[in-house]
């Protein structure tokens, strides 16, 4: 069941079938609260005696099910953007990374959402191959490091409501997903995941998380290079793993960026989570041979992690095409361009 956008433009009103469907989903969800009693039966009476087909009160159309006594179907389980409930690895995802506070965030930021949707849509259909459909996603950068303290000292700054839900209708326009990307500064990830929340329990939004910018007491973003440590992506992965059964989503992304061997301490300690896909993305600018060499230091062939790939347009030397890209072993699951 595809669920109700944050925000939406006006629709057209809904045909007499559409709303026989949603009649019979408003059943199924009051029989499961009322467990079957009386009272049931009559609210779905109630409900569909308001199905009109002519517009008149006195035209109804009969439900074919109640009158034969069969149970209503279940409702359709939340779907991803572009079908089905498991992302990796049946597709590969393709995503634009940035904030709109500033072009030099990344390429998202550059633009409307819209322009930057149409763009990474463009970007997308390059990476195309054999039977793997790929999936396109917008990474917003949901908590941005900043060199300002704060009124509470935590070195870092929350999108509002309102930037989020219009990248959130952007992707949704374009069938993507949806990436919260957390920059913590000093604050700690799972309070900014649990900022999020409710965000998350949409079926089209995933996660990052960016060690870089995870700052120890006396460090400065931008100063340092920050680290975190792999029991906190496992608490995280965790989280998500119990959205993701709480509500019975589709399986929810999890991405780490890294480029250095500490910027995730113990890794090797990393763990699986049920519902979740887990990809360590090898970031990181240069040229050609220093970032395949990288990738192949950092990439896994095996679980509990896919494997990710990001390209910047304008810091990279001579940026590898998608064919170079596709050529890396293993290929990677998960390709960003800031």
């Amino acid at each position: 069941m595809r669920r109700t956008p944050l925000t939406r433009a006006n629709q057209p009103r809904p045909s007499r079938q559409e709303l026989r469907d949603q009649a019979r989903r408003r059943v199924v969800r009051e029989r499961r609260i009322a467990a079957g009693t009386l009272a049931v039966v009559l609210i779905a009476g109630a409900t569909l005696l308001l199905v009109n087909r002519n517009s008149s009160p006195s035209s109804v159309d009969p439900d074919p099910a109640a009158e034969s006594g069969t149970n209503a179907a279940a409702p359709k389980p939340p779907e991803l953007p572009r079908g089905g409930r498991v992302l990796l690895p049946n597709y590969r995802v393709v995503a634009y990374y940035g904030a709109p506070q500033d072009p030099q965030l990344g390429e998202l930021g550059i633009g409307s959402p819209r322009q930057a949707a149409a763009k990474l849509l463009d970007q997308a259909a390059y990476y195309q191959r054999g039977d793997r459909p790929v999936m396109p996603a917008m990474e917003l950068i949901a908590t941005l490091a900043t060199a300002d303290a704060g009124a509470d000292g935590r070195y870092r700054l929350r999108q509002s409501d309102e930037v989020i839900q219009r990248y959130l209708a952007a992707a949704r326009k374009a069938k993507a997903l949806l990436i919260l990307d957390i920059q913590p500064g000093r604050a700690r990830f799972m309070d900014e995941v649990r900022a999020l929340a409710k965000y998350l329990r949409e079926p089209d939004v995933g996660l990052a998380l960016d060690p870089e910018w995870s700052m120890r007491p006396g460090q400065l973003p931008g100063q340092v290079i920050g680290s975190t440590d792999a029991a906190v992506v496992n608490r995280v992965g965790a989280y998500l793993s119990k959205l993701v059964a709480d509500g019975d989503l589709p399986q929810k992304l999890l991405v780490v960026h890294q480029f250095t061997g500490g910027m995730i301490e113990h890794r090797r300690t990393l763990v699986e989570h049920p519902g979740v896909a887990l990809a360590i993305n090898i970031d990181g600018f240069g040229s050609p041979p220093n970032k395949v060499s990288k990738y192949h230091l950092f990439a896994k062939r095996h679980p509990p992690w896919y494997n990710g790939f990001k390209l910047f347009y304008h810091e990279d030397l001579n940026m590898m095409s998608p064919r170079s890209v596709l050529h890396l072993h293993p290929e990677p699951d998960i390709v960003i361009y800031e």
